[in-house]
């Protein structure tokens, strides 16, 4: 049985967007989004403890509907659109401790963004986490061969157009891309010691990879809520 000691998982959800209107209490498939993933994280017993962490009001107020989860205020300086996710989580993590009276081990990010996630996803990222006694572990998702980086372009002034990497000048078949992906921002797991040590999300060799199981849609525009709520309708049949 794996141990992975006190386990915290962070539901940023800060009340600005400029997408759409309080995004993270956005309906998709019945269900706000900030409901999608506190349901979830109540269902992993490897989480000792779920906070959320907002500015906002009626986030706080949808946040406190579920059993044991804690509403972290956020402060005024952690809320604007230009803070990164570091200083949010390491806040987060700051005020449950002193409210425990203890640290944690790890400290697992739940974006409300991500409302296909899975269980797996988490789970894996745990596990990989241990396992391979890394810093960090990010879910990722396989990046369509025509948004490929070799075959992106840039469209400078007068419409220039230049290619975003050279090497793409010698691609000729698809079969001659290599494999990327993109983080699909269902789940970060990363050490306690990581990241009260570090600016970034992401430790030089010392971060891997879980690929989910199938697709993933991060929420930023009225766009990927209809795609989203697409593919929730596809599951259930």
């Amino acid at each position: 049985m794996p141990n992975y000691g006190k386990v915290l998982a962070v539901v940023p959800a800060r009340g600005g967007s400029k997408g759409i209107p309080l995004k993270n209490l956005a309906s998709v498939g019945g269900k706000t989004l900030l409901a999608r993933t506190l349901e979830l994280a109540q269902t992993v017993p490897e989480f000792t403890s779920v906070c959320v962490s907002t500015d906002h009001e009626h986030i706080k107020e949808a946040a406190r509907k579920f059993d044991g989860v804690v509403v972290v205020d956020r402060p005024q300086e952690l809320s604007g659109d230009r803070v990164g996710d570091v200083p949010v989580l390491q806040h987060a993590a700051e005020v449950m401790e002193t409210q425990r009276g203890d640290v944690f081990d790890v400290v697992v990010m739940l974006q409300v963004t991500s409302p296909l996630r899975t269980k797996t996803d988490i789970t894996s990222c745990l596990e990989r986490l241990e396992s391979d006694e890394c810093d960090a572990v990010w879910t990722v998702s396989p990046t369509e061969l025509h948004y490929h980086p070799l075959k992106q372009v840039t469209v400078g002034n007068d419409s220039e157009l230049s290619l975003y990497d050279e090497k793409g000048s010698a691609i000729i078949a698809r079969q001659e891309l290599e494999p990327v992906f993109h983080r699909n921002g269902s789940c970060y797991a990363l050490t306690r010691h990581f990241l009260m040590h570090t600016t970034s999300l992401y430790s030089p060799g010392r971060t891997r990879a879980v690929v989910s199981d199938g697709p993933r849609v991060n929420i930023d525009g009225p766009d990927d809520i209809e795609a989203a709520e697409r593919l929730l309708t596809q599951e259930q049949h």
